[in-house]
């Protein structure tokens, strides 16, 4: 069933592989236009090659505030519109606290939080002279339950996703601007160490770990007109797990 979402604009970061390639997938089946914004120029040409036409590669550090800006002045000039925002990028951390350097943390935090900033900073201008919009940041289990099996970067920036996501519901709600976080656990990616698997699955009351196509649909289903009264939530996609 379509969602009406065909001829919509999205841009879609760390879209070169894991779950920013299956959101970027998912959303050209659905017959959105996409800009595919990741820092590993190979990968995301090779997401851009089988999106095919509807989808443009651009190379862009988004813990940057001047690539932010030009990827999306880039994204506005090719499409003439942006309706959708996924700020999927992110970085994980296993260092703990005693071990932690300082660079690491800011590291982790600029690509992890700041860019859900910049990126939303950069499209509300657009967002709100078209009167509507959807954003949808990445945050994760960890944020609510502390990240037993992640470090604290890791942790404190998915956390402050979630506090972000709330100020910038607020803000956009008047011009028609519907922010949300989608908070996966255990899902089958780039992130997850395949090794731990075995592990994972007990914790898990489905009995199966996620995939990258569970998160796309959550995405999917925040980025439509089906969820056109919801705002500042935060979406879990666990499989009914609470702690990880």
């Amino acid at each position: 069933m379509e969602l009406g979402l065909r001829d919509r604009v999205a841009i879609v970061t760390g879209a070169a592989c894991g779950l920013g390639r299956a959101i970027a997938l998912a959303l050209a089946e659905e017959g959105v236009r996409l800009a595919l914004i990741d820092v590993n120029e190979k990968a995301l040409e090779e997401t851009a090659t089988e999106i095919g036409d509807r989808g443009i590669p651009l190379c862009a550090d988004v813990s940057e505030q001047s690539s932010v800006r030009d990827a999306v002045a880039r994204t506005s000039e090719e499409y003439g519109r942006i309706d959708i925002l996924v700020n999927n990028a992110g970085i994980a951390s296993v260092t703990r606290v005693p071990d932690i350097t300082q660079d690491e943390w800011d590291r982790v935090l600029a690509v992890n939080l700041r860019s859900v900033l910049l990126l939303s900073q950069a499209v509300f201008p657009i967002m709100r002279g078209q009167g509507a919009g959807a954003i949808v940041s990445m945050t994760s289990m960890a944020a609510k339950s502390g990240g037993l099996k992640i470090g604290p970067a890791y942790t404190a920036s998915k956390a402050g996703i979630i506090g972000l996501t709330l100020s910038l519901a607020r803000t956009g709600a008047p011009h028609g601007i519907r922010v949300n976080a989608v908070a996966p656990a255990f899902v089958e990616s780039g992130i997850m160490l395949p090794e731990k698997r075995d592990e994972y699955i007990p914790l898990i009351p489905l009995g199966r770990m996620g995939t990258p196509a569970d998160v796309a649909a959550a995405v999917l289903y925040l980025v439509s007109d089906r969820s056109s009264f919801v705002t500042g939530e935060v979406l879990d996609v666990n499989g009914g797990t609470f702690m990880d």
